[in-house]
């Protein structure tokens, strides 16, 4: 298998850490490759998730968890603006619906304090019920984050991965790795379906996987167990039922059923937590779903079911140690992992991507800054938030932006033609709507599904039938369907 490139870096997993961790090393004068084994980014864990900015408090004091999310959470509001990032700082309720649960308030409060948070502070009821009058009446108080808020995070995933390319990083998807070469105990390269990769050293932020890719390398230093968690996703009539993102006060092992709003004005409810053998598995339950809605009622009695739109669930990461893995191999030379990245990850992403830059440099890689480095992303048209007079001039500029072909979110064709032509662009239907949101709204893609789809074939200049909805094999059309007989010579 011939060589493809020589990198200082590769990075295994396209993910919200991956990106983070491809961004942070643009910075420095490397020859850097992200490797995604799915046809787009933020395929795994990052796109089915509570999408929540966790303020910090929650962590055990002194864990990688603690510190890297309460930098995290820092990290992301600065760059907010260079990248264009949907975050909206909310602000977050932990509450107590019992004395016992108001008791575990206070010790989040030191907790949370020991971990830099900021601005915690108490609430009363009444003043939780000023904030949020539609809360049970059971309402004892909460804890108050004002740092904590809502984002967007496989957008998040996409800018940073955009800014990335645009400062010299190679993205390669539909692209896992299939094999380690291992030299004096030492990783010399890695080999995929596109070739094989020279590297100094391999990231391992392969996620659910990042335990198999680690024993593909010769470490089985830690293992990953899957745990999924279910969500009821609701239309955005519902909107105005939270304000902020509501906890419950949280167990041992999960952060509990919550009620939040998203970024983009729906509202949500879940997760639950169940741990589960199979890391592909995420479908719904009956009995997850009812688990949800349950754990919901108790925070807010008022539920809007009739304005559910969509039910999905994620799985999360759970590293066998409890916390983060991010640190060399204790197997391996130039392996390093970012593994076992659950609740607060998506946070801490970009904290845990500086947390490995500086782990390179201490194992000899050369960390010298780039001069050219552009920390900003150019800014993206989003049509329906234009003023009129904006609209008008750039319907007269591009009349692809006077088409629109997602009705329930106002998406135009000039949206979708740039999302599949920007740096790490569209190549399916569900990349599309990540990047633009056509297919999200109340339909979920039932209108503008056909349309988009038409638009990625003429875009990428390929059949109708070679258009996928999301992974690898995920095919819509057949030119013929696979075991019909013909019939008057006609299939």
């Amino acid at each position: 298998m011939p060589n493809i490139r020589k990198a200082d870096v590769v990075i295994v997993g396209g993910g919200i850490v991956g990106a983070a961790a491809a961004r942070e090393l643009a910075k420095y004068n490397l020859d850097v490759v992200l490797l995604e084994k799915h046809p787009d980014l933020a395929m795994g864990t990052t796109k089915a998730n509570s999408a929540i900015l966790h303020a910090g408090f929650d962590a055990p004091p002194g864990s990688l968890k603690a510190l890297l999310n309460v930098r995290g959470n820092e990290l992301f509001r600065k760059l907010q603006a260079d990248l264009g990032l949907e975050i909206r700082l909310t602000g977050s309720l932990v509450v107590a619906t019992s004395d016992e649960e108001l008791a575990a308030l206070g010790e989040l409060l030191k907790r949370g304090t020991l971990n830099g948070v900021p601005g915690l502070k108490m609430l009363s009821r009444e003043e939780v019920l000023a904030l949020e009058p539609n809360l049970t009446e059971k309402t004892l108080g909460a804890l108050l984050a004002p740092t904590g808020g809502v984002m967007s995070p496989f957008g998040a995933a996409l800018a940073l991965a955009e800014n990335a390319v645009r400062n010299g990083v190679t993205v390669l998807r539909d692209c896992p790795v299939t094999a380690f070469e291992v030299a004096g105990g030492r990783v010399t390269g890695v080999r995929t379906p596109q070739g094989f990769i020279a590297a100094k050293f391999v990231v391992n932020a392969a996620g659910l996987a990042s335990d198999a890719v680690s024993r593909l390398a010769g470490d089985d230093s830690f293992s990953i167990s899957p745990r999924k968690g279910e969500y009821v996703l609701f239309d955005k009539q519902a909107s105005s039922l939270v304000s902020t993102v509501v906890f419950p006060t949280p167990t041992k092992i999960s952060k509990g059923i919550l009620v939040s709003p998203t970024f983009h004005g729906n509202m949500f409810i879940g997760p639950n937590a169940m741990d589960c053998c199979d890391a592909t598995d995420t479908e719904t339950t009956a009995a997850g779903l009812a688990e949800i809605i349950s754990g919901a009622a108790r925070l807010v009695p008022s539920i809007p079911l009739n304005a559910s739109i969509t039910q999905f669930a994620g799985l999360r990461a759970v590293g066998s140690g409890g916390d983060f893995i991010v640190g060399p191999s204790p197997a391996v030379g130039g392996l390093v992992h970012a593994a076992g990245i659950q609740s607060p990850g998506l946070t801490a992403a970009p904290a845990i991507a500086e947390r490995l830059a500086a782990v390179l440099g201490e194992l000899g890689l050369a960390m010298t800054p780039k001069r050219s480095f552009d920390p900003q992303n150019p800014p993206r048209i989003v049509f329906n938030a234009l003023p009129a007079a904006e609209q008008e001039e750039l319907v007269c500029e591009n009349p692809l932006f006077g088409r629109v072909i997602c009705r329930c979110e106002t998406i135009t064709e000039g949206e979708i033609v740039a999302a599949i032509h920007s740096p790490c662009g569209a190549r399916t239907i569900d990349g599309v709507k990540r990047r633009t949101r056509a297919g999200m709204g109340r339909c979920q893609g039932g209108f503008c599904g056909p349309r988009v789809t038409a638009i990625l074939a003429r875009e990428l200049k390929i059949p109708i039938t070679g258009v996928r909805k999301d992974t690898a094999a995920s095919y819509l059309f057949f030119a013929k369907i696979p075991g019909v007989c013909e019939v008057n010579g006609n299939a």
